[in-house]
Parts: structure tokens; C-alpha cells; sequence
């Protein structure tokens, strides 16, 4: 019997690994791969930014890689595969509120574990983490304040199973067109936020703390900020969280068919004490079921959705921009 389990076992792993690319690289931190730093590899990917060219595919066993990653708008179209998302972790520890090298705060911008600036990449089954833990006083220093598991500036991005954990601005999608799917993410006060167009597909979002979900800031002109697909909202016992509050005037920010716990305050937005802003933020929800499903609780500024205009938010119309970009594409 042992000895059919084992073979049932062996034959599952080989058909995950038979539908996953081929790596180019392995990197893993007990050294049997080609590197021991996911930094290293990355650095020593070619410079390929050409979107019709094959990624570049680093796969990553399964270990914590204690390290800061930074991928340039140079070395793009790379595929990261984790081994496991639950032990493949990516972990570092900057906060705003840390003295830099001139003695000043290094802020919120320069904190994140994990920084990409290249176009075309795809994350996979992995976990980014910022472990600078809950923000307030720290013994021996300054408050913790905003500590970025993500910052994602590049264009065409995919997050594919992943795992974003953090307390304050867990993910910074800061700029360009970004598609999560089957992602968990978890904090408690803006944790995710930025002015990019970013779609989030059957994603489970976990909050830590009183506060806000999202914080968008929206450029004016910009037809998409981000939506929430087939989603899920849960919060720690007692939590009470807000769906949204605009950092920027213009903040768009869309609830689809989301399951939506009771952590969720019944009147689900919050103008973050500017008026004005309810006149021109976006905010909307269509479908939600739950018990912090409450359309007639909900702030009298939040915009009605139809169901016409909710079957019209695809990843394909929302990300597609002037390339058509789509990223359901094999």
C-alpha cells in the first residue's frame, strides 16, 4: 500500500511540475540550485523586454530569502515560480519611521520587500512579506509606521497564488497594469494603495485591524483604478475596516460579486474627512453577498452599478489599454 501511495504521490508531482515552464534557473537557499539569493538570479537574468519573447523562468525552492528584491525596467518579462506559496517567503523588515543613512526617516517609498520596475513579470506561488510587524512604539526606536511588502511599478504584471503579508500599505501599486488572481493578502490601513490599474480575481482579503482597505489615488483622467472580482473580505474577530478611502481626489475602486464579512462598517466608505471627494471618486459595488453586504447602509456618494455595466469590468476591458493587453492569454 506504502508503496502505491508512493507512486500516486510521484506521478502527482510530475504532472504539477510537466504543466509548469521549464526553469532556467533554480535558486534555493540550502545551495542546490544554481543560486542561493533570488537577487542574485534575478541580476543575472538576461535583458529581455521584448514582450513576445519567452520569460525568463527562476524557480524557487522552498525556504525563507531573508533579502530585498529589485527588478529594473531593464530585466523584465521574467517568470518568479515558487516551490510552495506557504514556505517559498520572500521576508524583509525597512519601515518608514527607520533613520537612513543622513538620519532621517527613509519613508514610506523605499521600504518594500520586494520592488519591481520591470515590465512583463509574472510572481507564482510564493509569499511576499514585510515582517517590520504591527505599526506604533518600538522599544529600542521609532514607531514602525507604512512597511511595503510590494511596490509595483511596472507595466503588464501578474500575481499569480501569492501571498502579500504586512500591516500598514502591504501592497504599493504604484503604476502600470497589474492582474492578481488567487492571491491572499492581509493589514489594516491602506494596504492596498497607489494610482495604478490593477484587477484582483478571486482574491481573499484579510484584515488585521481597524481601517481601510484600499487607498486609491486614481489619476483624473485615468478610466480604471481597480477592481475587485469574485472576491472575499474577512477581518480578525472585532475588526471593524472601511472598503476604501480616496488618497487622491479621483480614487476609482469597484466591488464585484464579493463575499463580504460582517468586519466590513455598514456604510463601507469613508471620504477621508474631504468632502470634496465625494463628488468625484468612484466608488461602487455590484453582487455582494455576506453579512457586511449592505447597499442600504452604504454612503449616499457611492455610485450605482448595473449589471450591464459590472459585466463589462473583464480583466481583458479593464487592463486591455492601448496594447490590448490581455492577461488571461496562454
Amino acid at each position: 500500500m506504502r508503496t502505491t501511495l508512493l507512486l500516486v504521490g510521484a506521478s502527482l508531482l510530475a504532472t504539477l511540475h510537466a504543466a509548469a515552464p521549464q526553469p532556467d534557473v533554480i535558486v534555493a537557499v540550502d545551495g542546490t540550485g544554481q543560486y542561493r539569493s533570488l537577487q542574485e538570479a534575478i541580476s543575472a537574468a538576461p535583458m529581455k523586454t521584448d514582450p513576445a519573447t519567452p520569460h525568463w523562468v527562476i524557480f524557487v525552492k522552498a525556504g525563507t530569502y531573508h533579502e530585498r528584491i529589485y527588478v529594473q525596467r531593464e530585466r523584465g518579462n521574467i517568470h518568479v515560480i515558487g516551490e510552495d506559496r506557504e514556505k517559498t517567503i520572500i521576508a524583509y523588515n525597512l519601515y518608514a519611521n527607520l533613520p537612513g543613512p543622513d538620519g532621517k526617516p527613509i519613508g514610506t517609498f523605499r521600504t518594500p520587500t520586494v520592488q519591481v520596475d520591470g515590465d512583463g513579470m509574472i510572481w507564482e506561488n510564493l509569499t511576499l512579506a514585510n515582517t517590520a510587524g504591527e505599526p506604533g512604539p518600538r522599544p529600542d526606536g521609532p514607531p514602525v509606521a507604512q512597511a511595503l511588502a510590494l511596490r509595483a511599478d511596472g507595466d503588464r504584471l501578474i500575481f499569480r497564488g501569492c501571498r502579500f503579508l504586512g500591516w500598514q500599505d502591504t501592497i504599493l501599486v504604484n503604476r502600470g497594469r497589474h492582474y492578481f488572481t488567487d492571491c491572499y493578502i492581509e493589514g489594516h490601513v491602506d494596504f492596498i494603495f497607489g494610482a495604478a490599474t490593477s484587477y484582483f480575481d478571486r482574491c481573499h482579503i484579510h484584515v488585521l485591524k481597524d481601517g481601510y482597505v484600499t487607498a486609491a489615488s486614481t489619476p483624473k483622467d485615468q478610466p480604471y483604478g481597480y477592481v475587485f472580482a469574485d472576491c472575499k473580505i474577512t477581518g480578525a474577530e472585532g475588526v471593524k475596516t472601511y472598503l476604501g478611502r480616496p488618497w487622491r481626489d479621483f480614487a476609482k475602486t469597484v466591488f464585484l460579486r464579493t463575499e463580504i464579512s460582517a468586519n466590513v462598517r455598514p456604510e463601507g466608505w469613508h471620504n477621508w474627512n474631504k468632502p470634496l471627494a465625494e463628488q468625484t471618486t468612484f466608488y461602487a459595488e455590484f453582487g455582494s453577498t455576506g453579512p457586511g453586504s449592505s447597499p442600504a447602509t452604504r454612503v449616499a456618494w457611492a455610485k450605482p452599478l448595473t449589471a450591464e455595466a459590472a459585466a463589462a469590468l473583464t480583466p481583458q476591458k479593464v487592463l486591455g489599454g492601448a496594447d490590448g493587453w490581455n492577461p488571461l492569454a496562454p
